[in-house]
């Protein structure tokens, strides 16, 4: 391992902890962040495990700081999005340290200068796609660097992007290995918030971290409550959830097609939420402006495909819902992540039913991918449906997936309100035996609607044609509902036991369901939502054992104005600087300084994200609007 230090003094002069408290303003690290922190300051490359919201970017941006004033020079760090490196970079200028990015945004002119800066050593850090940095001219920029001392380390992050048995696979990602192999003594440190065993692997296998130390924090995100529903108008429901829960909030919505994401937000909007539209197929320009309003604006809601998401840093989103099934635990813990990054109470809805688990499934079975992915991609949406149909702690089997214990959380849907089971086994017999019934009475396969028709003895024109009332499984099910049939086919289906197949995604019997037949597997089922309670077109929060919002730290009425206060020059501060206002001061920096009131700067650099450069640029101005809002 390099020394990393000129002299002791200088290692004095650079220590980890001051750099966090100097130009970040934080009185201490968090987790494993100073483990981190160290390892890579030291020279070791490091794969890094950390949930969103849970600081990975202090994980690389203080090892820079602290190797750049050890003359080391620049930190490449590999990102996927061009808004996620405007933001970052516009957070570090906010800060008083050199970074700068190059992608298409910019000219000629502007990528050449900011180059120049890059052979020069006058850049911390450089933030660049993978597929730019990949580029021979690039590479030869590197080299330069590298041969001149001045290559600190490598950062990639959402680093799961390189896994092909990711849930966000990017191709350019793949020819990263190449950074190890043409600058084997630069650190790199690679980061992701989700990455199961097999992502984990092959994270290490294609970027050639064997001998990187491994640091995987808490996946727990205790701030977030989880509640999945089934479907019964997901419409309704979604919109009785955002008026019940979230007026005026912040919040992505997400659905599974473009189509649903136009259709969706057109909705809301016609329902007076302000929502936009975000995925791939609309113009760059819409999109820059709908995701600049998202992160500028207060209580936008983004409609969005998986397209959107991806490194946004706003921190005061405090919903995530779902529309549609994801396809695995990942991208939904990636996605849910996203919401209360600022570590204050948000929500993770979701709504899914039959129709989502065939979809997935068809996806899955129709790709062109090899049969290994396919069994392991049905895997990971078995998981999400174990994860759905659960009738336990939320947060308990979402954490075990990922590998770590813990106990009942009390803020997931079912802590709050437990949900009531039945014994579905023997329903579960008779419509497996009714499927069987349909393969011997001419072979022909149906759906999921005429098979339940079957079950409740109901005499549609189907059941008529085809001579159905005469099976001796018509009408066995009367006493089920549909909504208890539809719950017991997607539960067969999640389990594999039953499958489905062509465009029509009939019915029919995996070998696994002779084990339920012979009644050696048990079934049992939540009851569904509509049975239970229906018709309160309303909830109250607390009611369900959740507290109303609460601000940021306790306020006072006085402290209250201040804070408002704070927030209004705050908005003004980033009109002018062109930044999203949580990159000038978060939320909850705002309501400390409001309730603390500090009279003199000192005093005002105790407070928990006041850097010196923003103390610097800032201090006389915060002071003078906490004396007038006195």
């Amino acid at each position: 391992m390099n020394a990393v230090f000129e002299s002791p003094a200088q290692a004095l002069a650079t220590v980890p902890q001051q750099v966090l408290h100097e130009v970040f303003g934080y009185g201490a690290f968090r987790g494993e962040q100073r483990e981190i922190v160290e390892h890579v300051v030291g020279g070791g490359d490091a794969l890094v495990l950390m949930p969103t919201g849970g600081g990975k970017s202090l994980c690389y941006q203080v090892p820079a700081i602290v190797r750049h004033r050890a003359g080391q020079g620049v930190a490449v760090v590999v990102s996927p999005l061009i808004a996620l490196m405007h933001d970052q970079v516009g957070a570090l200028d906010e800060l008083g340290v050199r970074a700068a990015f190059l992608n298409s945004t910019l000219d000629g002119d502007e990528a050449r200068r900011v180059e120049r800066d890059l052979l020069s050593g006058a850049l911390t850090l450089l933030y660049a796609a993978p597929e730019r940095i990949l580029t021979p001219r690039f590479m030869a920029m590197l080299q330069s660097l590298n041969e001149r001392g001045k290559l600190s380390l490598f950062a990639i992050d959402e680093a799961h992007c390189v896994s092909q048995w990711g849930h966000d696979f990017r191709e350019e990602y793949l020819g990263l290995s190449a950074l190890h192999e043409q600058f084997p003594g630069v650190p790199r440190l690679a980061l992701t918030a989700t990455a199961d065993e097999h992502t984990r692997a092959d994270i290490v296998q294609r970027l050639k971290l064997e001998d990187a130390r491994l640091f995987v924090a808490s996946f727990d995100r205790p701030n977030i409550r989880y509640t999945i529903v089934e479907k019964d108008d997901p419409r309704r429901q979604l919109l009785r959830f955002l008026r019940d829960e979230h007026e005026d909030d912040a919040g992505i919505v997400y659905c599974q097609s473009r189509k649903k994401v136009e259709e969706t937000a057109t909705w809301l909007a016609a329902e007076g939420l302000d929502a936009l539209p975000y995925h791939a197929g609309l113009d760059a320009a819409v999109r820059r402006r709908h995701q600049d309003r998202f992160l500028r604006e207060d209580g936008v809601v983004m409609v969005a495909t998986i397209a959107f998401g991806m490194g946004i840093d706003k921190p005061d989103v405090r919903f995530v819902a779902h529309l549609d099934l994801p396809k695995n635990i990942e991208g939904y813990y990636q996605e849910t992540g996203r919401a209360g990054r600022d570590g204050l109470p948000a929500d993770a809805w979701m709504s899914y039913g039959l129709a989502d688990v065939v979809n997935q499934r068809r996806m899955i079975d129709e790709s062109e991918a090899g049969e290994d992915f396919k069994r392991l991609q049905r895997a990971k949406l078995d998981a999400l449906l174990a994860l759905s149909e659960a009738h336990d702690c939320r947060r308990v089997r979402l954490l075990s997936y990922f590998g770590q214990a813990s106990e009942p959380c009390g803020n997931c849907d079912n802590c709050i309100s437990p949900p009531a089971t039945w014994d579905a086994t023997e329903a579960a017999r008779k419509a497996l035996s009714c499927i069987y019934r349909f393969g011997q009475a001419g072979g022909q396969r149906y759906g999921a609607v005429h098979l339940i028709d079957v079950l409740r003895g109901k005499l549609t024109d189907k059941v008529t044609q085809r001579g159905h009332e005469r099976l001796s499984t018509f009408g066995i099910g009367a006493d089920v509902s549909e909504a208890q049939w539809r719950l017991v086919l997607r539960q067969l289906i999640a389990l594999g036991h039953v499958q489905t197949e062509g465009e029509f995604s009939t019915l029919a019997l995996a070998d696994s369901a002779r084990q339920v037949l012979r009644g050696e597997v048990a079934v049992r089922l939540r009851v569904p939502a509509e049975i239970k309670a229906r018709g309160k077109a309303t909830r109250d929060r607390t009611s369900r054992g959740a507290a109303p919002k609460p601000p940021p730290v306790p306020l006072d009425a006085a402290a209250t104005a201040r804070f408002e206060a704070l927030k209004a020059w705050r908005a003004e501060v980033a009109r002018e600087h062109n930044l999203p206002a949580y990159i000038v001061f978060q939320n909850a920096t705002l309501a400390e300084m409001a309730r603390e009131q500090p009279a003199t700067l000192d005093a005002l650099a105790g407070i928990s994200g006041v850097g010196a450069k923003k103390l610097d640029a800032y201090g006389a101005e915060i002071l003078r609007v906490l004396d007038s809002a006195a």
